[in-house]
């Protein structure tokens, strides 16, 4: 039996507080989480002989390492199941963006093999399997857009209005365990209640990130030590397009209430992206951009019915 095509998207950070830490290293969080239709998709191949194989080869991940082998095994050791898996992932989230795109792949494998394995874990269940694997597994599994707290775990459903995304995707990535040890990174916003970022969670100008709520306190320390990813950000501000850091970087994004304004702005920065760095696009170098992206925010996680 074979799954094919399972959606794993990618989310947003609409905003990032960092709070405080905990005695063990562990930041507390406070950050609403939005999920984006930019997507990887899975296909998943039952074996019975209890092996994982992973048929994708990710550069610089070995296979054990890989967060979609460690989540299959995961799940086997929880549940005993004797069954394997072959998979096979198409990546289109950037790696080292602070999209998600490898706990997403995660959650999609847990949430896939729980059906193609029948271990019958409800929710909860895989949700606290998820968390071993890392702080933002647990969200996809959760499966709606939420308000996050603690290291990113404890989440609560909140419903956002229609949004439409340009996501850019600077030529530079950004170690997340790096940044959050960084000695210029502030541990002090103050607490922030969740009716406070539905009241403020609206977009004052139709042209990008001005008006969400809060902010994201990782981004200072990006800019400041990723040349890169700064003249990313610097040349998306004179551009006319306003830009927030997801997560823990790399990847920027504007925001818009109409698909039309996204699809403006994304075609405008697009065309003066290759204008400007025409030369050095065809050569792969110098361009502080890689990519651009042109997604909607999604209400669900596709497969949170599996559930």
């Amino acid at each position: 039996m074979m799954l094919y095509d399972l959606p794993a998207p990618a989310k947003l950070n609409l905003f990032l507080h960092v709070i405080g830490r905990r005695g063990d290293g562990y930041h507390l969080l406070q950050s609403a989480f939005r999920l984006i239709s930019l997507a990887d998709s899975l296909d998943i191949d039952l074996r019975h002989d209890g092996v994982i194989g992973r048929e994708t080869d990710m550069p610089g991940v070995a296979h054990d390492d890989d967060l979609v082998v460690r989540a299959a095994r995961l799940l086997q050791q929880s549940t005993g199941s004797h069954f394997g898996a072959q998979i096979h992932v198409r990546k289109r989230i950037p790696a080292g963006g602070g999209l998600g795109g490898g706990s997403s792949d995660a959650a999609t494998v847990l949430i896939a093999l729980n059906k193609l394995w029948k271990t019958q874990l409800n929710r909860t269940e895989l949700m606290q399997i998820g968390l071993k694997l890392g702080a933002d597994v647990p969200f996809f599994i959760f499966g709606q857009n939420a308000f996050a707290e603690g290291v990113g775990e404890a989440l609560q459903a909140i419903d956002l209005e229609s949004q439409y995304f340009v996501v850019v995707q600077p030529a530079q990535q950004v170690p997340t365990q790096g940044i959050f040890q960084d000695p210029d990174l502030t541990r002090d916003t103050k607490s922030v209640r969740i009716m406070d970022f539905s009241r403020g969670s609206g977009i004052g100008s139709a042209d990008g990130s001005k008006g969400l709520f809060g902010h994201n306190d990782l981004q200072p320390v990006v800019l400041k030590h990723y040349p890169v990813v700064r003249q990313a950000f610097d040349w998306c501000q004179r551009s006319g397009l306003n830009v927030r850091m997801t997560g823990s970087g790399s990847c920027l994004f504007a925001v818009f209430l109409q698909q039309d304004q996204a699809a403006l702005a994304y075609e405008k920065t697009l065309a003066k992206m290759r204008s400007e760095f025409s030369e050095d696009l065809a050569a792969g170098a110098q361009s502080p951009i890689k990519q651009l992206f042109i997604c909607d925010g999604l209400s669900e996680h596709p497969l949170r019915n599996w559930l």
